[in-house]
C-alpha cells in the first residue's frame, strides 16, 4: 500500500509540476471495446493531448501491428515518407505527428524512442503498402440509404448509412477501437471525428455534424501506384474534406465537399480505393450519396450516384470491393448480390432494417467493425470484434452525436486537463477515494460503459471521496471538473 501511495503522489507531481504544456484533451469515455476521446485546439495542441492521453495504446500498435505487419520493409516505408517524392503529406499533419511524439514522451509513453515518422507510416499504411508492392487485407461495405427509401420509417426521409470494417483479425487492433473527436481552434475547420484504431490522426471512417466519408479497398484493381506522382494518402485526403469548414466555398456541407477534395488530388491516388460519403438529406441526390472510385491509373477518378443504372433500387447506394461506375465494369461481387436479392424494392428501410441487411447479408468472417451513422438522427452505433466473434456477431454500442459533438471547453478556453486522476480503492465496493490536489471543490460525473452518465452521480464535492456502492458490477469512467482543472480515470466496481 505504501508503494501505490508512493507512486499515486509522483504521478500527480508530475502531472503538476512537470507539464510541458496543457493537455487540451480528455477521456471522455470507456465502453471496453472502444476508447472516446475528445480532443480541442490547434492541430499541435490536439495532437499533443492524444499522445498525452493516449501513448501507451500509440506504442502498442506501432510496435506490435504497424512494424510487423510490413516486416522487413518497414524501413522502405519511413523512407518513402522522408524523401517525400511519392506522398504529399501537409506540413499540418506533419506538424501534428510530431506533436503526438511531444504528448507521449511528456507522459512518459513512448520507452521505443518512436518518432514521427512512425505516426505518418501508420495513417498512410495502404498507400505506402502498394508503392511497396504489398496488398493490404482491408476489405469493408456501405449501404447508404435517404429520401424515398427510409419514408415510413423512424428516419422518414433521413439518410443513414451502415458500415462493415472488415480487416485481417489482429488482437493487437481488437484492444486499440478508438472514437476521436476533434475540436479544431482554426477558423477554417469545424469539430469531426474519427473511429479507427489508437495512432490514427486520419480517416479511414469518420464523420463532422452534417457528412461522413469511409474508404474501402478495390480489390479488383491490381496496378500499382507509380513513384514522384506526391499522391496524397487516401486517409489524410479525406481527413481534409471532414474537417474542412467548407471545402469547395459553395456555402453548404456535404458530399461534394468530399468530391472537391477527391478531385484536387489530380494524379489519383496509390492504390485503388473506393469511397462512400453520406449527408443529410436536402432532396438532391447528388448532394446526399455518393461512391468514388480512384486508381492512380486512367480514369482516376469515377464518380457514382444514385442515377447510375447498379441494379440497386430506389434511394440506395451499397458499395464493396469492386468497380462499377468506372469504365461501366459493373463488377458485381458476391455480397453485392446478396443486398441486391434482399432489399426487396428498396422501400421503407428504417435504422435497423438498414442495420440488419448489411449485418445478415453483407458480413464477412474477418468483421473488425460494424458502424452507422446517422447524422440527422444524430445517431452512432458501433460494434467491434470481441471475444473471438466478428463485429457484426456482437450487441452494438450507441452513442446520441449531440453528447459526442459537445464541445467539452465551450466558454472555458483555457481550462488545462490531464489524465492523471487515480481512483482507489480500485476495484472498490464502498468509498472510492481519489486526488485532485487543491482543486476542491470539484464537480464529479460516472458515465457507464456505453458513455452515459450515471443516473445520481453527478456532485459537487468538498472531499476527495465518493459513495459508489449503489453502483451495479462492472468498469465505469470518473470526470473530475474545477475551476481550472479536468482530471479523468476508470475504477472498477466490485
Amino acid at each position: 500500500m505504501k508503494k501505490n501511495l508512493l507512486l499515486l503522489g509522483f504521478l500527480i507531481l508530475m502531472s503538476v509540476n512537470m507539464k510541458a504544456q496543457p493537455v487540451k484533451g480528455l477521456i471522455y469515455a470507456d465502453t471496453t471495446d472502444v476508447l472516446v476521446v475528445k480532443v480541442w485546439g490547434t492541430h499541435q495542441e490536439r495532437g499533443y493531448a492524444l499522445g498525452y492521453l493516449t501513448g501507451d495504446r500509440i506504442t502498442d500498435i506501432i510496435m506490435n501491428y504497424t512494424k510487423p505487419a510490413f516486416g522487413t520493409y518497414y524501413s522502405a516505408a519511413r523512407n518513402i515518407l522522408l524523401q517525400g517524392n511519392d506522398l504529399l503529406i501537409p506540413d499540418e499533419y506533419k506538424n501534428e505527428a510530431q506533436s503526438i511524439i511531444n504528448g507521449m514522451n511528456a507522459a512518459g509513453f513512448n520507452p521505443n524512442n518512436l518518432d514521427q515518422t512512425d505516426i505518418l507510416v501508420g495513417n498512410a499504411m495502404l498507400d505506402l503498402s502498394n508503392l511497396l508492392s504489398l496488398k493490404s487485407g482491408l476489405n469493408c461495405s456501405e449501404l447508404m440509404s435517404w429520401n424515398d427509401a427510409t419514408i415510413g420509417t423512424d428516419l422518414e426521409g433521413k439518410s443513414v448509412i451502415s458500415r462493415h470494417l472488415d480487416w485481417n483479425y489482429s488482437p493487437v487492433l481488437n484492444r486499440n477501437h478508438i472514437i476521436t473527436i476533434h475540436f479544431p481552434a482554426e477558423s477554417t475547420e469545424s469539430k469531426w471525428l474519427l473511429i479507427g484504431f489508437s495512432g490514427m490522426m486520419s480517416i479511414l471512417s469518420g464523420f463532422n455534424p452534417e457528412f461522413g466519408a469511409f474508404q474501402n479497398m478495390m480489390s479488383d484493381y491490381a496496378a500499382g501506384g507509380q513513384h514522384s506522382r506526391h499522391y496524397m494518402p487516401i486517409w489524410f485526403a479525406l481527413r481534409k474534406a471532414i474537417e474542412s469548414a467548407d471545402y469547395n466555398g459553395d456555402g453548404a456541407r456535404n458530399v461534394q465537399d468530399v468530391r472537391s477534395v477527391l478531385a484536387d488530388c489530380s494524379s489519383g491516388f496509390a492504390d485503388g480505393f473506393l469511397v462512400s460519403t453520406i449527408a443529410s438529406n436536402n432532396q438532391t441526390d447528388s448532394l446526399v450519396a455518393m461512391v468514388a472510385e480512384l486508381t492512380p491509373s486512367a480514369p482516376t477518378h469515377t464518380f457514382r450516384y444514385n442515377s447510375y443504372p447498379d441494379s440497386i433500387p430506389d434511394d440506395n447506394l451499397y458499395v464493396a470491393n469492386s468497380q462499377i461506375a468506372r469504365n461501366n465494369a459493373m463488377h458485381f461481387c458476391s455480397r453485392y448480390n446478396s443486398i441486391r436479392n434482399h432489399i426487396g424494392d428498396g422501400t421503407v428501410i428504417s435504422l435497423d432494417s438498414n442495420w440488419n441487411l448489411m449485418r445478415d447479408y453483407s458480413h464477412q468472417t474477418i468483421n473488425t467493425q460494424l458502424m452507422q451513422f446517422a447524422p440527422e438522427m444524430d445517431y452512432l452505433r458501433i460494434s467491434v470484434y470481441r471475444d473471438g466473434h466478428p463485429a457484426y456477431q456482437n450487441d452494438p454500442v450507441v452513442f446520441n452525436l449531440n453528447d459526442l459533438f459537445d464541445n467539452p471547453v465551450t466558454g472555458i478556453p483555457d481550462r488545462e486537463v490531464f489524465s492523471t486522476i487515480q481512483c482507489h480503492p480500485n476495484p472498490v465496493q464502498g468509498t472510492l477515494f481519489f486526488n485532485a490536489g487543491n482543486q476542491l471543490p470539484v464537480r464529479i460525473e460516472v458515465f457507464d460503459l456505453a458513455g452515459r452518465i450515471v443516473p445520481g452521480t453527478i456532485k459537487i464535492l468538498n472531499n476527495p471521496q465518493l459513495d459508489v456502492s449503489a453502483l451495479n458490477p462492472g468498469l465505469y469512467f470518473i470526470r473530475l471538473t474545477s475551476e481550472s482543472m479536468v482530471y479523468s480515470g476508470r475504477f472498477v466496481k466490485q
